[in-house]
């Protein structure tokens, strides 16, 4: 029987009916991306793929302006941070900064490597030189934080500061980043595409090797379609066009909670935190009624739920639904 600590504990399926509204997962509610969505159809799946992704790296590396062995393509981001953590160059202490996404830790521990997880920035800065892959989401999930102490960290890492910018598309004004850190990418996100499961990682550095880390064909020819047309200016309009209405959508999530009389934390992402006390007991009776929410307690926050921004008439449901359980609590 597989531990329950390395089990993978995500937003979205659950195992259950299909929700009528979903609020669990922070991809773009105003997808799929309707660019990348032609892209998707176009391509051709009774062929393989360039067992070496020879084109996918050059364009991606030319976009970015690094060179072609900087980049390596997988089958999303978190089979990159356990490609990462298997990689004897980096192998050693995983550092991570408390809560966020779960998948750090668990490549951590299925592995058996020293773990660090800091409670503070102070204590993760500390800790940053002696570790030897350490990882911050930017904004962190779940709690939306955008760091300022990036470029600190990035001058102070022993090893690999690995940046996950999963929701980095997202952000309400993007930030500069440091030139020396890391960076994973995975698009599906943005676009509103997560079945599709594809991502890159960008590193200061030759990738050859690590590339090779991986099984033959880690990216399938829809996971390169969707890395392609990630690319595509006209994919790019349409992301930058749905930003405005996604951040009016979790003001709006944000108000209707607090008119509840609810704890909201707002961050510049297209998610939030709410505190509703026993989030457990509230996620429960929410997907009873059809609404399926993140339970933070294994972020370690069991008295919050976070939310990704959804449409009106989804919003609309949740606040009616939550101020049903919350006055039955009463």
């Amino acid at each position: 029987m597989v531990d329950d600590v390395l089990k993978p504990i995500h937003g979205g399926a659950d195992g259950g009916p299909d929700p009528l509204h979903d609020f669990s997962t922070n991809a773009n509610a105003l997808g799929p991306n309707p660019v990348i969505l032609e892209y998707l159809r176009r391509a051709d799946p009774s062929r393989y793929p360039d067992p070496l992704y020879r084109r996918t790296h050059r364009l991606l590396a030319e976009a970015h302006g690094v060179p072609e062995t900087h980049v390596a393509v997988g089958t999303g981001t978190s089979e990159l941070i356990h490609r990462l953590a298997r990689w004897s160059y980096l192998r050693g202490p995983i550092l991570l900064l408390k809560p966020t996404f779960s998948e750090y830790a668990r490549s951590a521990r299925a592995l058996d490597l020293p773990l660090w997880e800091a409670k503070s920035p102070e204590e993760f800065l500390r800790l940053l030189p002696r570790s030897s892959l350490a990882f911050l989401c930017v904004p962190n999930n779940p709690t939306g934080e955008v760091y300022p102490f990036l470029e600190e960290a990035a001058e102070r890492a022993g090893g690999a500061l690995v940046l996950d910018l999963a929701y980095y598309p997202l952000l309400e004004t993007p930030i500069p980043l440091p030139q020396r850190a890391w960076r994973l990418y995975s698009p599906n996100k943005a676009h509103g595409l997560t079945g599709v499961r594809a991502g890159y990682l960008l590193a200061p550095l030759d990738l050859t090797f690590f590339r090779h880390l991986a099984p033959s064909w880690p990216v399938s020819v829809y996971g390169e379609a969707l890395l392609l047309g990630h690319l595509d200016p006209r994919a790019q309009a349409w992301l930058e066009e749905t930003k405005g209405e996604l951040l009016r959508l979790r003001r709006l999530l944000a108000q209707g909670l607090r008119e509840l009389g609810l704890t909201v934390r707002e961050g510049p992402a297209n998610f939030l935190l709410v505190r509703v006390g026993r989030a457990t007991e509230v996620a429960t009776r929410l997907r009873e009624r059809g609404i399926r929410v993140r339970d933070a307690t294994s972020f370690g926050l069991p008295e919050w739920l976070r939310l990704s921004a959804q449409r009106e008439e989804a919003i609309e449901a949740l606040l009616e639904a939550l101020a049903e359980i919350l006055a039955a609590r009463v």
